[in-house]
């Protein structure tokens, strides 16, 4: 390997390896791609580098950082913002830095949350689907005026406060829940306790962190808060939501309508092309059969202006380990 710090930079796409080498012109690392993620399997296609870079859907447990730390890795550059994925207590015992992409367009995933709403609300992917089939019936498709219904906003951090104030755009009475209030949002949205976000709304967003506090945020006993029939969004981490129970709900027609963007055992799914075979995972495929319900595979991120940020601050991480530069972008390991 020339002298150049060489990379490691798994589960590359192509649009993955477009950015990263836009944004590496003026730095000069050496990226050698990798198309399979990361996890234990993997992890041995990273000896001899000292940094890898891992998105959002890798395994980074204790095994694989032990494997990563044998082949002489010590900088882990996460092209996301959570590092729920990432064993800390681990990652501190072998002496690894990490760094993440804390910030990259939270217009991009709040505008997507969006995207979910009106298309839920207004069936218009059912709509198109008809009229290319010649159908103009507008059986089946009734919505809902926005304006003057209420929003709850759960997570208030960045993407959660421009949600809210989208929302609050369009004319809606926007609740919010966060352990830490946000100022710019006080003054678009009510702040309020978690089971009166719930009670209140007849749409619950979901932007928070997955921690093990959040994990199975909405279970049988949340949902049992909501209003019959609330419409529930999810943009943020698939484990936020206990599936099963949420299957339940739409059963029972305790949930009018769901939106998500990501699921709790996504990462077998998400980002690949499954056109051609059976998909195993029984509870995701129950979940499909749902007329009410709508699912993207992890896309409101996915705008050029995101990946261009991404790629811009993962290289930047990259290069302030490469100088011995600290970063408010390392995850602290305390």
């Amino acid at each position: 390997m020339d002298e150049r710090m060489q990379v490691a930079v798994y589960s590359t796409k192509p649009y993955d390896r477009q950015f990263l080498e836009a944004a590496n012109a003026g730095h000069g690392h050496g990226l050698h791609f990798l198309k399979p993620g990361l996890d234990r399997v993997t992890a041995p296609l990273a000896k001899g580098f000292p940094a890898i870079c891992a998105f959002v859907n890798d395994s980074l447990d204790a095994e694989t950082l032990e494997i990563l730390a044998q082949g002489g890795t010590r900088f882990i550059a996460l092209r996301c913002a959570g590092f729920n994925q990432v064993d800390l207590s681990a990652a501190k015992r072998l002496g690894f830095q990490i760094a993440r992409v804390p910030a990259y367009s939270p217009h991009a995933v709040a505008e997507h949350a969006l995207a979910l709403i009106m298309t839920l609300n207004r069936k218009t992917h059912r709509a198109h689907q008809r009229v290319r089939e010649g159908n103009f019936s507008l059986d089946g498709l009734l919505g809902f005026d926005l304006r003057g219904k209420t929003v709850g906003v759960v997570g208030t951090g960045k993407i959660g406060a421009v949600f809210a104030k989208i929302m609050a755009g369009l004319e809606c009475r926007v609740l919010a829940y966060d352990l830490y209030e946000n100022d710019a949002v006080r003054k678009v949205a009510t702040y309020c306790p978690l089971d009166q976000v719930f009670r209140d709304s007849d749409i619950v967003s979901l932007h928070c962190p997955l921690t093990p506090e959040t994990r199975y945020l909405i279970n049988r006993e949340s949902i049992s808060q909501m209003r019959r029939g609330a419409m529930l969004i999810n943009t943020s981490r698939g484990a936020l939501i206990e599936t099963r129970a949420l299957i339940e709900a739409l059963k029972s027609g305790e949930l009018g309508s769901v939106g998500l963007d990501v699921y709790e055992e996504e990462s077998e799914l998400f980002f690949e092309d499954y056109s051609n075979e059976i998909i195993r995972d029984d509870v995701f495929a129950r979940l499909l059969t749902f007329p009410n319900v709508l699912v993207t595979g992890h896309q409101a991120f996915f705008t050029d202006t995101a990946m261009s940020r991404i790629a811009a601050t993962t290289v930047e991480n990259l290069t302030a380990f490469e100088k011995g530069n600290d970063s408010p972008n390392f995850v602290p390991l305390a």
